[in-house]
């Protein structure tokens, strides 16, 4: 195995550029990984040794904060909230009255804590094992311009798709709230009133959301982590590691700029869904390899 001795990153053997930083592999001495005598336990202590330090030097290379860490401790603060005022209630002290409707509604909250806690925990050991580099197949930072392509196109994408929607909205909401106002003889303008206010709320959020996402893409780190089974995406983490689902599609695009076309599905009480990610990379990245790779490590994926 060799190593890129500016950043750490693991090369394969035919790769040409590496696939972190993006230096050309003939200008760099490659790093091999000797084989560990069996028998021996000072060399083996000392290949253990030189391991841990190619490791530490992987992990340098990615400066990243876990944003799972964050979720997870929110969650176990409120768990531990909601658990002091069910005890509290128990203890029945006179000085702090605790009404049971108050205990029911904070019984529910702590479970439903307890389960993001969980469920956000096992994503935060997925997205360490990425900044670990320990299943990282590719890494890259992008800069300011391809950014920018990323975060406007993810904008019109999402514009579009959300006006689309306040449209069938919209024509639905006419013609059952049309159809009442038709009919009854009285409330016709609470009605309409009613109506324009559903329309309104609609807009709001069709055309906010896009330019609140927008605004906070812009502001996010821009690093890209991709892993066998799961990818952080400048501020966002997905995986498709889970029961009923997988990678059905992945694959190198050229517009609306260079990067990767990855599409995964995750199945749900609503039944199976597919969620489509735009991957910008920079100009140097060999995206053909890490694509095959990608089909290699998830055999339903075209």
């Amino acid at each position: 195995m060799n190593f890129c001795t500016k950043c750490g990153q693991k090369l394969r053997v035919d790769a040409n550029f590496c696939p972190s930083c993006g230096e050309k592999i003939l200008e760099l001495k490659t790093e091999k990984e000797p084989q560990k005598p069996a028998g021996n336990k000072s060399v083996t202590d000392q290949m253990s040794r030189l391991e841990a330090s190619v490791v530490k030097k992987i992990n340098k290379k990615i400066e990243l904060q876990n944003n799972q860490s964050g979720i997870v401790k929110k969650a176990w603060y409120l768990a531990g909230f909601f658990a002091l005022v069910i005890l509290v209630a128990f203890i029945d002290f006179d000085a702090l009255p605790i009404h049971p409707s108050i205990v029911m509604i904070s019984l529910f909250f702590l479970m439903a804590a307890i389960i993001v806690a969980v469920m956000f925990r096992s994503r935060e050991k997925k997205l360490q094992s990425l900044i670990s580099g320990e299943n990282l197949l590719a890494s890259w930072t992008l800069n300011d311009t391809e950014k920018d392509a990323y975060v406007n196109y993810l904008f019109k994408h999402e514009k579009g798709k959300n006006w689309v929607i306040l449209m069938v909205i919209s024509v639905i909401s006419i013609i059952i709230f049309g159809v009442f106002i038709l009919v009854i003889d009285e409330g016709k303008l609470a009605m309409f009133l009613v109506l324009i206010g559903l329309l309104v709320f609609v807009s709001f959020f069709a055309f906010g959301m896009p330019r609140y996402y927008k605004y906070q893409n812009s502001k996010n780190d821009g690093k890209i982590l991709i892993g066998a089974k799961f990818a952080y995406i400048n501020g966002y983490f997905h995986n498709w590691d889970f029961m009923l689902s997988g990678l059905s599609k992945v694959k190198v695009m050229e517009t609306p700029f260079y990067g990767i076309n990855l599409v995964y599905y995750y199945t749900d009480r609503t039944l199976r869904h597919s969620e489509e990610l735009f991957i910008p990379a920079n100009e140097n990245q060999n995206l053909d390899e890490l694509v095959t790779e990608l089909k290699q490590k998830n055999s339903k994926a075209k």
